[in-house]
């Protein structure tokens, strides 16, 4: 838990970033918010490389078309890689990457984070 002059700080830090052209806090949700984006880069950091059908069982509830658009949009972003395979049936891996395994440090403050919760 950070203390009072770190929440000062960062709250100080935050109000700071408002007033430039690009706010970076909308820039980073409209890159990794919404329902699933989350959901999918943590599985991809837990299994590493992962096939679409792995990644559908493993998230409970998103639909292939919302699945399929997801992955399109973390990779438009950079955040993570497609390889396909040119083999009969076709093979698609996807994997993070280095700009994807950025964002661990701040998927770990927010697992800490809801851990923290989830004991209150």
């Amino acid at each position: 838990m950070a203390t009072e002059q770190e929440l000062k700080q960062y709250l100080k830090l935050i109000k700071e970033s408002y007033n430039t052209k690009e706010c970076p806090v909308k820039y980073t949700l409209d890159i990794i918010g919404g329902k699933w984006k989350l959901r999918i880069l943590v599985q991809l950091i837990k299994m590493e490389v992962v096939r679409f059908n792995e990644l559908k069982h493993a998230i409970s509830g998103i639909t292939n078309t919302m699945l399929s658009n997801s992955l399109h949009e973390l990779e438009d972003d950079g955040l993570i890689t497609r390889k396909q395979y040119n083999e009969m049936p076709l093979r698609v891996e996807y994997s993070l990457t280095d700009r994807g395994k950025s964002l661990l440090p701040l998927l770990y403050e927010l697992s800490t984070w809801g851990s923290n919760q989830i004991e209150k």
